[in-house]
């Protein structure tokens, strides 16, 4: 019997995969994130007098980014 026929007879790679999932479907937020506070820096730096919208602008998109995270997460137990 080989290792994946073992962790397939014992009912553990659903897990492991669900685990895998999530940490791949956490990359692309986590990009997102780094560009909107990167990005906002920079138009911080170049408007100083924008900032109000600016940081208005940059929350919104950091929640929209992390509801990707989370629903990625729930995704793992809904499929489960």
């Amino acid at each position: 019997m080989s290792a994946l026929q073992t962790l397939a007879a014992e009912n553990t790679v659903s897990g492991n995969v669900n685990a895998v999932a999530y940490g791949l479907a956490a990359i692309g937020p986590g990009i997102g994130v780094g560009i909107i506070f990167g990005n906002g820096t920079q138009a911080l730096a170049r408007q100083p007098e924008a900032a109000g919208l600016i940081r208005t602008n940059q929350i919104m998109g950091f929640a929209f980014c992390e509801a990707l995270a989370l629903i990625g997460i729930v995704m793992g137990f809904v499929f489960q």
